[in-house]
């Protein structure tokens, strides 16, 4: 009897395992569809634009005209059915600054290739408008919510391109707004865009463009940038109103740009103002535009140790602006380093200044684009003298052989009240006319005083 109770016992356990391995199961089925779905549903969306959009898109290419080669390539979309279509400045800045050295020629996704035609370009948010040999045509067209900025954070994205001359190709992403600290309008996109595919769009779920294509960050992952869309319905209406250059001469209409883009941020540079900063027994200046990115760095703690304290903070705008491939402009940039001396005589402090060098300028000086520098050195007092230390300073400047009127200069002022401390001042600014130059320069050496 007691075995026979066992064993019903064991039975009953058993049939009570099983059925909530049943149950488990069960739910399993229930929770494991439900993913494979939403799955095929993801990968169903990114095939219905594929597939409905490819036909819009081309394959922008750069030719060299004596050797018939292309220099360059990237991406562009049809947003017009007479033809015209949206890409990145930089895919064409060849062809437009050299346009008896290149030519302009497109391969559409059913493999027809023809000359494209520049009309139009927007140096500051990197597009450009061209036009195809063929009318009748089907296009994209913008999503409203991207075009008024109202596009939520974390929509499903998806980024069409020729990546590295491969085919055509669409990359899922994220949407995550515009990036903070940039002057420039530049959209967070968490997805693979990758070199060719510049100048492609970046639609919604319903094949409507949010953005397009423009770079990534590298060293990074899926940290790639679009421009917003409302920048290419601009200049899509400003093109189709007639306002292109009449004579074709882009590299005229470059400078022009440039010299438009410059006066607008440093008209926002100075409606920005400025906040006071103090190193020791000094105070100077760092912008306050919120698209600054200041960093510091000292050597206290090394090993040995130094016979000098230094301490520097450099304060960069997120301005850069691509004119050619050899050729990013548009920095602005603050230095202050606050250097006090340990154990070093004055002789020997100011062997240890005269190493801060004169200029800082980024990246290398091209022969092609600028002319030499010129420095002016000078001794300043700034009145009244009772509030500013006395200055050695530094001036120096370059200008852009083909853009009238626009300049690099660099700006150092060294502190003269003190043989064993010092801050050294530095201003940085490239594309900058010389009244914008001349005037915050002078703002700038007038910042700095004796901290109270």
């Amino acid at each position: 009897m007691k075995v026979a109770v066992l064993i019903r016992r064991m039975r009953s356990l058993c049939a009570a395992a099983v059925l909530i391995a049943a149950m488990t199961a069960l739910f399993i089925g229930w929770t494991k569809p439900g993913a494979a779905q939403s799955s095929r549903q993801s990968s169903s969306v990114a095939e219905y634009i594929y597939t409905s959009a490819r036909p819009q898109l081309l394959q922008v290419r750069t030719l060299v005209i004596s050797a018939g080669r292309q220099s360059s390539i990237g991406s562009g979309f049809l947003v017009s059915a007479d033809g015209l279509a949206i890409t990145n400045y930089h895919v064409i800045s060849q062809f437009a600054l050299e346009p008896k050295t290149y030519r302009l020629e497109y391969t559409s996704a059913d493999g027809h290739i023809g000359p494209l035609q520049l009309l139009g370009i927007d140096l500051a948010n990197d597009l450009a408008m061209v036009k195809i040999d063929r009318g009748d045509q089907p296009f994209l067209k913008f999503d409203d919510r991207a075009a008024s900025g109202t596009l939520p954070n974390g929509e499903r994205l998806y980024s069409m391109g020729n990546p590295l001359d491969l085919g055509f190709t669409i990359v899922e992403g994220t949407y995550n707004g515009l990036v903070d600290r940039s002057y420039t309008e530049r959209i967070h996109f968490s997805g693979a865009v990758n070199p060719g595919m510049s100048g492609g769009p970046t639609v919604t779920g319903e094949t409507r463009i949010a953005g397009i294509n423009v770079a990534k960050r590298l060293g990074s992952d899926l940290v790639s940038f679009l421009v917003p869309a409302r920048h290419a319905v601009t200049l899509l209406k400003r093109v189709q109103d007639g306002n292109i250059p009449t004579d074709g001469d882009f590299r005229a209409e470059i400078g022009r740009q440039l010299n438009a883009w410059q006066a607008e941020l440093y008209k926002t540079m100075a409606d920005d103002g400025f906040r006071a900063s103090s190193f020791g027994p000094y105070r100077a200046v760092e912008s306050a535009a919120p698209w600054f990115t200041c960093w510091a760095q000292t050597n206290a703690g090394r090993i040995p140790k130094p016979r000098a304290d230094v301490s520097s903070t450099t304060c960069n705008g997120e301005t850069q602006l691509f004119i050619a491939n050899d050729l990013t402009t548009g920095l602005v940039r603050i230095g202050q380093t606050y250097l006090q001396s340990t154990d070093l005589n004055q002789f020997q402090f100011a062997s240890l200044l005269s190493e801060q060098g004169l200029t800082e300028w980024s990246g290398r000086w091209s022969r092609r684009w600028q002319t030499p520098q010129r420095c002016t050195e000078d001794f300043v007092a700034v009145m009244p003298s009772s509030e500013h230390p006395p200055l050695r300073v530094v001036w120096c400047s370059r200008a852009y052989r083909d853009f009238e009127g626009i300049y690099d200069t660099s700006l150092m002022a060294v502190t003269q009240d003190d043989g064993k401390r010092a801050l050294v001042s530095r201003l940085i600014l490239q594309s900058v006319s010389y009244d914008n130059a001349v005037a915050l320069s002078k703002r700038f050496i007038e910042a700095v005083q004796w901290a109270k």
